[in-house]
């Protein structure tokens, strides 16, 4: 960062690009360190939140294309984290759904993406850190729900 010129380093588009560079590779080596990815996460995260879900609603709630969630469907659930099954009123559609293990899964993950932002974060406060995710929170808002 230190070596880019001085306008660049005044400018907030930069500056949160090359952040989110070294937060994505933060919580990839995270996630890696713990078994998994972030689209795992991801999706484990949808169906606990919002319960079982067809692919193609899954993919909606997680913002996981639908040709990278059915590759993540199949690895979660070879490894017993999540089921498919077909919808009983739709049998050409699968419902996903969150096992135990899954959640269990999940737990250990919310740990590690905590360690990851606590240490993305390390040098603000608590307020700070509040506020900036507030601050980021209003720009994404505004530039994905139309203001």
């Amino acid at each position: 960062m230190d070596t880019a010129p001085e306008r660049l380093r005044t400018l907030p588009s930069w500056l949160i690009t090359q952040t989110a560079h070294h937060a994505h590779r933060l919580v990839s080596e995270g996630l890696a360190e713990a078994g998994a990815r972030g689209y795992h996460y991801r999706l484990l995260a949808a169906l606990e939140e919002s319960g079982p879900a067809s692919q193609a609603t899954l993919g909606r709630r997680s913002a996981i294309h639908l040709s990278d969630l059915v590759a993540t469907i199949n690895e979660l659930a070879e490894r017993g984290l999540v089921s498919r099954e077909p919808d009983p009123a739709d049998r050409r559609r699968n419902v996903v759904t969150i096992t135990a293990a899954g959640r269990r899964q999940l737990k250990r993950l919310d740990k590690e993406i905590t360690r990851v932002q606590d240490d993305l974060l390390a040098p603000l406060t608590a307020a700070e850190r509040d506020q900036l995710t507030a601050l980021l929170g209003r720009v994404l808002r505004h530039h994905t729900a139309g203001g």
